[in-house]
């Protein structure tokens, strides 16, 4: 697998027709964000919304380069965290955009991780009934996954991201150089997104990872193209499947019991999103294995091993704090998204680098195997 060497930053196409845009991704790409505003709207004004950990550190090197272009902009700080994507804030920031007059002509800034993109995106798409966005997402997580593919949401009572739009950007900027002070924790929950792309449909690109992942962890020409690859590999799959009825929901491999395990705790620092997918990767190539037969579980066991070795989760003993009930655990893989006619979904695997999306997955089957894995078996 060739490796990106430095120099220009990597370019890939996110093919929509008229509404497809690029992601560019390198080193110091963040200063160049103004001027492609500027060619892509010419004389358009901008909004970042932002939160506070971002606003303190990247927010004053967005700004600059929106004023060497000569972009003039507000800004709306919202809280980190999770508990950010409600009604409550959605209000809040919507009404802070239409308040600095920001016209249908004008654009939206998504400054920082998954959190800000999902809900500074969802803005976007209903302030006056649809405003032009550019994500600029600053953690891993958001580089390799959230932030590419137009998914908008907020979270419900009744679980993660239920309230949303597809409402794609117009550009997206990944400025790799912005993950070097990202806290390790979040550099390891981003990278379990990574590597996802490598088990749903790449295998080689998982064989990569095992031999490179202290390369990637380190930086450098490494991480770029490891963020290249799994940008490239969601852009593919967007392109065939913008609005998640086919492809696209093999995106989620990990997600249904991931999704479940965050609500139990409460989407709080308990456990990160990418900490979630980790386990519920693990689970789903386990459940593929021991309960469908589908794969050897050496093959289960080889992919659980990877994640250990870079320091995430793979079990939910691993989350810290009273294991979650099975019941509560089901009532949340019951609301999850691929429902289809009260049917669960999942995303199984017959192999690393080949997932599938199953229908009709036995309920029943499900809760035994949760009961089993919390007995610790």
């Amino acid at each position: 697998m060739n490796v990106l060497t430095g120099g220009d930053p990597a370019l890939v196409e996110v093919k929509l027709g008229a509404r497809s845009y690029a992601i560019v991704i390198g080193r110091g790409t963040i200063e160049s964000l103004g001027e492609r505003i500027a060619a892509l709207r010419p004389g358009a004004n901008a909004f970042i919304v932002t939160d506070e950990n971002v606003a303190r550190h990247v927010l004053p090197a967005a700004a600059a380069a929106l004023d060497r272009a000569g972009i003039k902009h507000g800004r709306f700080v919202v809280s980190p965290g999770e508990g950010s994507k409600s009604f409550a804030v959605l209000e809040q920031v919507c009404e802070a955009i239409i308040a600095a007059r920001i016209e249908r002509g004008d654009l939206v800034v998504a400054l920082g991780g998954g959190v800000v993109g999902d809900l500074a995106g969802f803005a976007a798409a209903v302030v006056r009934r649809g405003l032009d966005y550019v994500q600029v997402p600053t953690t891993l997580l958001a580089q390799v996954d959230s932030l590419v593919g137009g998914k908008t949401a907020i979270d419900s009572r009744h679980g993660k991201n239920l309230l949303g739009a597809f409402h794609q950007p117009i550009l997206v900027v990944a400025d790799t150089a912005l993950l070097d002070t990202l806290p390790a924790r979040e550099f390891r929950a981003g990278y379990a997104e990574l590597v996802k792309y490598g088990l749903l449909g790449d295998a080689g690109f998982f064989i990569w990872l095992e031999a490179n992942w202290r390369e990637v962890f380190a930086g450098g020409a490494a991480r770029d193209h490891a963020i290249a690859v799994s940008c490239r590999a969601k852009a593919a799959i967007v392109a065939r499947d913008e609005r998640e009825s086919g492809d696209r929901r093999l995106l989620n491999l990990g997600h249904t019991f991931g999704h479940a395990l965050e609500a139990a705790c409460g989407f709080s620092d308990r456990l990160l999103h990418g900490e979630a997918i980790a386990i519920g990767m693990a689970l789903a190539f386990e459940f593929s294995a021991a309960r469908q037969g589908l794969l050897p579980k050496a093959e289960a066991a080889r992919v659980i091993r990877h994640f250990a070795a870079v320091g995430l989760p793979t079990k939910i003993k691993d989350i810290p704090g009273p294991p979650p009930a099975v019941d509560r655990l089901m009532e949340w893989i019951g609301q999850d998204k691929k429902i289809k006619r009260g049917q669960l979904t999942f995303i199984l695997a017959r192999s690393i680098g080949s997932a599938f999306v199953e229908t009709g997955v036995d309920a029943a089957e499900v809760r035994a195997f949760l009961s089993e894995k919390l007995a610790g078996r």
